[in-house]
């Protein structure tokens, strides 16, 4: 008679330990910082993923009837100057030179509200400019000098920061850690050599170190990233070394030598686990710091090239226009400011999360 074999049966988690579980996870639900979270989620994370859905017009072609539009809160008004023999710098808001003054008439621009008997503008008439168009849902944050929609520019600007981001962390990285570790666990000439470059590549101002390399290379969407992996991978190198000499004097890496495993396996399979929270959450400070560095590149023309989308160029896009036509400038502007700070938070809060010491372990 054939015997029976059975399988144990695996216990089901009890009540008691469900509740832990639940309480456990209320009570990470409630520490997460909740509004950078939601920030990241509304204004990176959505728009980059689902632009060409969401953004209601094109991001690279505008009309140019809607020029200048305002947002959707600013209604239709007119524009009343005082002509001036010769306009003051100081009362431009107010006042309008004569010669200027003219040619807005002529060209129809204006037309003269007060004074302008003999049919001509002379000092001390009043100007009504034309009623400048109010804005509307169908451009609710306006549009650009261009009459290109600033929201849906903004959205797939979201995508560029976010693919630019992610890959130049990815690889400069990756570049850094591998560094640092080799640099912790060889020692000798290789830590020094390697230390010294790092030395070397920090001592070097950030923005006049990549306007360097973008000369050289040409700007464009790679350039940035290759640009921005080269100033990122000395930072990576110094932290992840100095945790890797830590771990690099713990027992089991003794024992895992002891056993015979190699060099590549100690680092790889031993040290690299232990660095994986310090590498995440440098990599989430890292992720303002790198919006910063293409918008600042994209700003002075050497990262992103028009008409792309990207934060940085709108910015300088509407740099010439802060008195007349603010929201050019001021909607990018935010999304940077909003984006960077979300992302900051969210790395100390990840900082205080994964390190032992600061949670008092």
């Amino acid at each position: 008679m054939a015997a029976v074999t059975t399988t144990p049966e695996v216990a089901a988690p009890s009540t008691p330990q469900r509740e832990n579980r639940l309480v456990s996870g209320l009570r990470v639900a409630r520490e997460l910082p909740v509004i950078p979270l939601l920030v990241l989620i509304l204004l990176l994370a959505i728009p980059a993923i689902f632009a060409n859905q969401l953004a209601p017009h094109s991001q690279r072609i505008g009309v140019l009837d809607d020029a200048k539009l305002p947002p959707f809160w600013i209604s239709e008004s007119f524009e009343e100057r005082m002509v001036v023999q010769r306009a003051d710098r100081n009362r431009l808001d107010v006042e309008i030179g004569l010669s200027n003054a003219q040619r807005k008439v002529e060209r129809g621009e204006a037309t003269i509200l007060v004074g302008g008997e003999d049919g001509e503008v002379n000092p001390g008439d009043t100007l009504r400019f034309q009623a400048r168009k109010g804005g509307s849902m169908e451009y609710p944050l306006g549009t650009d000098k261009q009459g290109r929609d600033i929201l849906s520019r903004i959205m797939h600007g979201a995508r560029i920061s976010l693919m630019v981001s992610s890959l130049a962390i990815l690889l400069g990285g990756g570049l850094g850690t591998l560094l640092g570790m080799l640099a912790a666990y060889r020692g000798g000439k290789t830590d020094s050599i390697i230390m010294r470059i790092v030395d070397i590549k920090l001592a070097f101002p950030s923005i006049l170190l990549a306007l360097v390399l973008v000369a050289a290379i040409g700007a464009g969407f790679t350039t940035v990233i290759v640009v921005i992996a080269v100033l990122l991978w000395a930072r990576y190198a110094r932290v992840v070394r100095g945790e890797a000499l830590a771990i690099k004097q713990q027992d089991f890496i003794d024992r895992a030598r002891v056993s015979g495993a190699s060099n590549a396996r100690i680092m790889m399979r031993h040290i690299f686990p232990n660095l994986v929270n310090t590498v995440v959450v440098l990599a989430t400070l890292e992720v303002g710091h790198v919006i910063i560095l293409e918008s600042t590149l994209s700003f002075l023309g050497a990262g992103i090239p028009a008409p792309t989308p990207a934060w940085g160029v709108m910015v300088a896009d509407g740099r010439d226009l802060i008195t007349t036509a603010w929201w050019i400038f001021l909607f990018p502007c935010l999304a940077i400011v909003l984006t960077v700070l979300s992302m900051n938070l969210l790395g100390d809060w990840l900082r205080d999360k994964l390190d032992p010491k600061l949670r008092n372990i």
